[in-house]
């Protein structure tokens, strides 16, 4: 018997040798489609825990089904319930503080809101105001912040989030890190559920929760995009690394959490890049938990000064400094005045080749060196000065409250 053919000249067994492994594969996708819809359709006995809650499923017989619209809501509102929940221990901070203002000072919309209080006698008067967020700490009204948030400020009011309104005092500040501590007269407030910045990896999952351009408990989805980036333009934050993320961060989310998809807090908003979109930065959980203990205990953190400018060598550097091209360690580019630095006998232009008997090569060795010292403590420099080596014996200061430059 003759196959027929059809309008392409193709014989019927010819067709079906050309669509027979389409229909192997048929078979085998609807296998893997049927066991995954088995896999993920069932419960076995025990606990399943989401985000923010945990269901007793000890009752459900195994083999029980979720139906796909149930799972598929379950997902859609796992944000929602994480920051409902974390919300609660966000505030909202306004600042004002009383400023003298020239008359012939413009003031463009939208950097500040700036009233006049006085234009009587004497030098005009404005009152400028702020606003930020920060953190519930602890329950007995323990808040953490940005010190930028609250700097200078002559009055400080907090807004919880069911809207009551307190004025906050200043216990501390940590211009190092650019974290601050207030207090409010309050009790059994919600506090923040800390997690940890050791295990998170580019790429998770990031909620941002805090009040830009004054919107209060306003919430944002991203990623963390990087984590160890330091920020040179803003002294304070260079000696931080920080969490890169680009959930959306705006003027105003400063002091508020970065949230990790259990709910936990990774990190506390503090700047952002104005000359890209959404390249936002945030200090870990794991630095800010340390200084916040030392803030509630002593409202003060201790940290060693030394008080010089640095600057990698390098081949260039030391042929303009009438150097070997191969001379390694750090250039001493200036010394703070009045610092320990400079009552030790530092001086610019001297290349760090050691500290503490250990060779440096690097501005942040040199920095790490030196922060494994308390104040008052020694810590023993080995200069190139000229063509001669010189031992240098500085005594280790505090940090200045002023956010100052040099390590």
């Amino acid at each position: 018997m003759k196959s027929e053919k059809n309008m392409k000249g193709q014989t019927r067994s010819e067709l079906g040798k050309m669509h027979a492994p389409s229909v192997v594969l048929g078979v085998v996708a609807a296998s893997i489609i049927g066991a995954a819809g088995f896999y993920f359709g069932t419960v076995s006995k025990g606990s399943v825990s989401l985000p923010g809650s945990t269901a007793d499923v000890s009752k459900i017989q195994s083999g029980s089904t979720i139906s796909p619209s149930k799972m598929m809501s379950l997902a859609e509102n796992t944000i929602a319930d994480i920051a409902s929940d974390a919300s609660l221990s966000v505030v909202n901070i306004d600042i004002s503080k009383t400023i003298m203002r020239s008359p012939y000072t413009i003031l463009m919309p939208g950097f500040g809101i700036v009233q006049p209080r006085d234009m009587g006698e004497g030098e005009p008067k404005a009152i400028q105001t702020g606003s930020g967020s920060g953190l519930i700490i602890k329950s007995d009204g323990y808040i953490l912040t940005n010190n930028h948030v609250i700097q200078n400020a002559d009055d400080i009011t907090v807004t919880l989030s069911d809207k009551r309104k307190f004025k906050a005092k200043v216990l501390g500040r940590d211009t190092f890190t650019d974290l601050a501590l207030i207090k409010i007269d309050a009790k059994d407030l919600p506090a923040a559920k800390l997690g940890s910045s050791k295990s998170i990896r580019p790429g998770d999952w990031a909620i941002a929760i805090g009040s830009p351009l004054g919107l209060d408990h306003t919430v944002t989805l991203g990623i963390v995009s990087a984590l160890g980036r330091s920020l040179s333009e803003i002294s304070s934050l260079n000696n931080v690394e920080l969490i890169q993320t680009d959930a959306a961060i705006n003027p105003g989310n400063s002091g508020g959490p970065l949230l990790n998809i259990h709910g936990e807090v990774i990190g506390i908003n503090t700047a952002i890049r104005q000359d890209g979109q959404n390249i936002g930065f945030a200090i870990p959980v794991d630095v800010f938990r340390g200084v916040a203990d030392e803030l509630v205990a002593s409202g003060k953190v201790a940290r060693a000064y030394v008080g010089v400018y640095m600057q990698p060598m390098d081949k260039r550097l030391a042929k303009s400094l009438g150097l070997e091209e191969t001379t390694t360690g750090v250039l001493v580019a200036g010394v703070a005045p009045g610092s320990p630095a400079q009552k030790a006998g530092l001086q610019r232009g001297d290349v760090i080749q050691k500290v503490d008997g250990t060779s440096v090569d690097a501005s942040q060795i040199v920095q790490q060196m030196v922060r494994k010292h308390k104040p008052g403590d020694q810590v023993n420099f080995l200069v190139l000065r000229g063509d001669k080596l010189e031992p240098v014996e500085v005594k280790v200061d505090d940090y200045p409250d002023i956010a100052a430059e040099p390590e």
